[in-house]
């Protein structure tokens, strides 16, 4: 777990957190990937923090310190961790999240939060790299969202045909295609 990646542009933490509000708008919201973001979103409920860590440590320490934020911290409902200068490449990155949920364990946290992975690469099981269906994990740069389960488990409850959100959400994918997501995708990083 000592493997550093060089960042792949230079970009400031305003631009990268712009960038990846850009994409929670355009895709998670306006697509209306998860049903329930929406809600805190306007409710001023989610933070969105960068990270300067380059290694697996360091990211897995900051992790650490986003979950005690959250456990102390009752107004922010869920977090998006990003971090632009390790793990950019997705099967080191899909690798971490073993550490990251042994992590949740040692804190005495399993159970309470549960970590979402989205990554700029992101791959499904039997999928084609550039298959649409992707994009419904593909964000502008590595992150993990923090999520309160009771959070999530109430919202779920009050949400009918929750089983049917990603079947439905694979169809949008593929009937919006891959040159078209792309596009979209590109268009985040736009000042």
């Amino acid at each position: 777990m000592n493997k550093a990646s060089r960042p792949s542009e230079t970009r400031n933490d305003k631009d990268i957190v712009k960038s990846v509000q850009k994409w929670v708008n355009t895709f998670v919201m306006e697509m209306n990937l998860c049903p329930f973001a929406k809600h805190e979103m306007l409710n001023n409920r989610v933070r969105f923090v960068t990270t300067k860590a380059i290694t697996e440590e360091q990211l897995l320490e900051t992790l650490k310190d986003e979950l005690e934020l959250l456990n102390n911290d009752s107004s922010v409902e869920t977090s998006l961790l990003i971090h632009p200068n390790v793990l950019q490449d997705f099967y080191d990155y899909n690798e971490f999240l073993s550490y990251a949920d042994e992590l949740l364990l040692e804190m005495g946290l399993e159970g309470i939060y549960q970590i979402a992975s989205f990554h700029p690469h992101y791959q499904f099981g039997g999928t084609n790299p550039d298959d649409a269906e992707n994009y419904t994990n593909r964000s502008p740069y590595p992150l993990l969202h923090l999520i309160r389960e009771a959070s999530l488990e109430r919202a779920i409850e009050e949400y009918p045909d929750v089983d049917q959100v990603p079947i439905r959400n694979v169809a949008l994918m593929n009937s919006l295609g891959q040159n078209k997501l792309q596009a979209l995708f590109e268009s985040l990083f736009k000042k």
